[in-house]
């Protein structure tokens, strides 16, 4: 039970800490949405699991892509053995990522990482600035401030967001210690779920707020759900995509 009891207490710091860094994410995905633009979510590795807990889910917004490196075989037609491990590594994976997504100068960012120094979700970060969008990084700031950027600018994810949401996972991850050194019990994915899940649930009603319908998805597993969700995803025709 000591991993629940971590697990919920970093839970809770995690929410308290950073309410208002979600409040003003929230309003980044408002604004976004309301100007006609869609919420694209990149991650890697383990944080593509983040990606898809804002892009393409049951209770989330329907305007919203999920980009990953896979994209380079769903969309760009490379070989699968493209994806390797250390394919996050290349800065230049992020220009062909982008140059695929179809990408407009409304849409918000949110780039996922827990480390943040990976050369491709910086470069991806540089670019969407870059480009005049509004950039929230998710990621934590302990692991991130214990390593050395992997670009070669030296920059990482968090020095170029206009919103850093902060995971509270620590250096390394896991949270219990082992007899002889080392740790485990990872909770970067399980905190870093929760402020996903916080900042759409903000923008939701955020919007109800404003007197807006939000454009949310249904299970597709309840009845009326599939109708529902298509009829939402016609309005976007051409600015989502639900690809594998």
């Amino acid at each position: 039970m000591s991993y629940v009891n971590e697990v919920l207490e970093l839970a809770r710091r995690v929410a308290d800490s950073q309410a208002e860094p979600v409040r003003r994410a929230a309003a980044l995905l408002v604004a976004a949405l309301r100007a006609g633009g869609v919420v694209q979510a990149f991650g890697s590795g383990h944080s593509e699991a983040i990606a898809m807990e804002i892009a393409g889910r049951a209770g989330g917004l329907v305007p919203s892509n999920r980009l990953s490196p896979r994209d380079l075989v769903l969309y760009g037609g490379h070989p699968p053995g493209v994806l390797t491990p250390e394919l996050e590594r290349d800065p230049a994976v992020a220009h062909e990522i982008y140059a695929l997504a179809p990408v407009s100068p409304e849409d918000v960012f949110v780039l996922i990482s827990s480390s943040g120094i990976n050369g491709a979700v910086v470069e991806l970060a540089r670019l969407v600035k870059d480009r005049g969008h509004p950039l929230i990084a998710l990621t934590s700031v302990a692991h991130s401030t214990g390593m050395t950027s992997r670009h070669p600018s030296g920059a990482k994810l968090m020095d170029l967001a206009d919103v850093v949401l902060d995971n509270g996972a620590p250096y390394g991850d896991a949270i219990l210690d082992l007899p002889g050194g080392g740790s485990y019990g990872a909770v970067s994915t399980i905190t870093s779920a929760l402020l996903a899940q916080l900042v759409v649930a903000e923008a939701v009603d955020e919007l109800v707020a404003l007197g807006e319908t939000p454009p949310v998805y249904l299970s597709v597993n309840v009845t009326g759900g599939d109708e529902h969700n298509k009829a939402l995803e016609s309005r976007y025709q051409g600015r989502i995509r639900r690809g594998a």
